[in-house]
């Protein structure tokens, strides 16, 4: 089967003209001379972005899938591609009720009749991966009922496979793979996939997501299901709203669209910095719009997450731009150990001041994001500083607020809107009520360490107040060394202790 797709990835490619990128490469030199004469490069009507676009059309949804991951990459793709494959979209054919049926039956163990009060065998939307149902509970409740496309992880196993034996490739013939780490990048595609493919993480996605934004007003989340989840069906409340790119539909129904537009911007930090937990997804299909005016986020199978660090790390990046203390940005880029040690400060200063400073004070209607980022990675580039493979779909959810806000308000001013709501973040972290968070987190840990100080406090100073033994060797110095920085840390956590409690009472 494998030996099939490859025929089938060589011919689509050879349609394309795909091999004439890789034949246009200068380490390809020498090869042309032995090649057919159609095989080589030749003048083609349509560009080559497109060409890649459409091929990757050709090949089916998980190229498709792989095409929007890689058109985040804008550090080391051109320009003209980056672009090109931010078009593609993840629509397919359905796949047949009998199908959906047989699974909804192995599922459930019964007929679908006997599970739902009503079960819609038309789908209202069919992507890569599975397609949605609408549904009718036993109590009257409306469903959206998400099935699992029969046979996807052979499919998707092969296609793999195949991508990782081309990353090989790319790695030997393209001096920039290093930066690109195509190997992470397919490895990166692949955990997603993976995650895609188990219904009950997306509803567990779901559920998380719903919760962090219980009682918000600016974001609903569908309820899960759970009785009637399962690895191949997803079942979750159905939400009733207007796509949010029909501008014109949210402003007959009194949707205040600047106000709207302004929301997203606040959803999106408040997933990355508050919760570490962002949808990464958000493209104009997988988001709906209240008659309230509130976002409805649909599609729950691609999140990103971050660590404490990268959170520390984004939100000192974007403050220092925000007040363009381009100092701040070069010192975070080293400190955090991704530009290295040797790095001239004041020069790497000049190239990210070059970059941001022509950006501001400009509606985002001026603005491109995506070539502001080509650019950062340009110079990030010139100072041998690796993108990390982690915040990929972070630039691509970032490239989606952008597109997305550009449709509602293209007079946002995204600096303003976004400052105040990271300062405010960036205090809760750091500044005094930071503190007080993390000290009443840690006070359950130290009332539990609290009884043994008396104890280890004595055993201590029974240890100090010993004889001094005759011997003077290493071993005895190193003895008292430890002994010392056992009543050092002692002392200081009896200091922190007392703080602690007294902040509490404040």
């Amino acid at each position: 089967m494998r030996l099939f797709r490859l025929i089938r990835i060589v011919s689509v490619g050879l349609r394309f003209g795909l091999h004439e990128l890789a034949l246009e490469h200068e380490r390809a030199r020498g090869v042309r001379k032995f090649l057919p004469r159609i095989l080589l490069p030749r003048r083609r009507v349509m560009p080559r972005a497109v060409r890649l676009r459409r091929a990757l059309e050709a090949l089916g949804p998980i190229f498709v899938k792989f095409g929007q991951v890689l058109s985040t990459r804008r550090d080391v793709l051109p320009t003209d591609i980056a672009d090109e494959l931010a078009r593609l979209q993840d629509r397919v054919p359905p796949f047949p009720v009998e199908e959906v049926l047989a699974t909804l039956l192995r599922v459930y163990g019964r007929p679908v009749e006997d599970v739902f009060l009503r079960f819609d065998r038309e789908p209202i939307a069919s992507a890569s991966v599975a397609q949605v149902h609408l549904a009718q509970l036993p109590n009257g409740n409306e469903v959206a009922v998400k099935v699992l496309r029969p046979g996807i992880s052979a499919v998707i196993a092969n296609d793999l496979a195949l991508m990782n034996a081309a990353a090989s490739v790319i790695e030997r013939l393209w001096t920039a793979a290093r930066l690109l780490k195509p190997h992470a990048v397919v490895g990166e595609f692949a955990k997603h996939l993976e995650h895609e493919l188990d219904l009950m993480r997306e509803a567990a996605n779901a559920s998380q997501l719903r919760r962090n934004f219980e009682g918000s007003p600016l974001l609903l989340v569908p309820e899960v299901y759970w009785d009637y989840c399962s690895e191949d069906v997803m079942v979750m409340q159905r939400m009733h709203g207007t796509p949010v790119n029909q501008v014109a539909a949210l402003e007959a129904q009194g949707v205040d669209i600047k106000r709207l537009a302004r929301a997203g911007v606040e959803i999106f930090f408040t997933q990355v910095f508050r919760d570490a937990f962002f949808h990464a997804d958000m493209h104009p299909g997988n988001i709906l719009v209240s008659p309230q005016g509130r976002y409805i986020a649909l599609d729950f199978g691609i999140m990103g997450t971050l660590t404490e660090s990268d959170k520390l790390y984004l939100a000192q990046n974007f403050l220092g731009f925000f007040r363009r203390d381009y100092h701040r940005i070069a010192i975070a880029h080293i400190e955090s150990g991704w530009a290295p040690a040797n790095t001239r400060v004041d020069e790497f200063e000049a190239a990210i001041r070059a970059v941001c400073e022509p950006v501001f004070d400009r509606p985002l209607k001026e603005i491109s994001f995506g070539r502001v980022l080509l650019r950062l990675f340009q110079t990030a580039r010139r100072f041998n500083i690796e993108i990390q493979p982690q915040l990929v779909l972070l630039q691509k959810t970032l490239l989606n607020i952008e597109g997305l806000g550009r449709q509602l308000d293209p007079e946002l001013d995204l600096w303003d809107t976004a400052k105040p709501f990271l300062e405010r973040w960036m205090s809760e972290q750091m500044g005094w009520r930071g503190f007080l968070r993390r000290t009443r987190e840690e006070i359950p840990g130290w009332a539990i360490a609290m009884p043994q100080l008396p104890r280890l406090v004595h055993q201590a100073l029974a240890r100090a107040s010993a004889p001094a033994p005759t011997l003077t060797d290493l071993a005895v110095l190193r003895e008292r060394r430890r002994t010392n920085v056992l009543l050092v840390t002692i002392v200081l956590l009896l200091a922190a202790l007392t703080t602690a409690f007294v902040l509490s009472l404040l």
